[in-house]
């Protein structure tokens, strides 16, 4: 009996999971003073390549600007940085 029918299959693939695409903060620096980010302008200007089931921010490096964030999800350290620098963190 060939080999690959002896060894067991492991593992399946799970047909509900969501694909979240994560952004870091620091890649947010790129957009003007006072912008309004949504998955959409994320999309458009290249950050991502497809929004997926949702967007989440990540609290990974330094935001220097003041801006309004909309996304699907944000980590603590996201908010944290973003209320830091003077913006604002939406839930959509």
């Amino acid at each position: 009996m060939p080999l690959i029918r002896r060894v067991p299959k492991r593992g399946f693939t799970n047909i509900f999971a969501k694909q979240i695409v994560s952004v870091n903060v620091e890649h947010l620096n790129r957009f003007d003073e006072g912008t309004e980010i949504t998955p959409e302008l994320l999309k458009e200007r290249g950050v991502i390549k497809k929004t997926g089931d949702g967007v989440k921010i990540l609290g990974g490096g330094e935001l220097q600007k003041k801006l309004t964030v909309k996304a699907n999800a944000f980590s603590k350290s996201a908010v944290e940085k973003i209320e830091a620098a003077g913006g604002k963190a939406e839930v959509i």
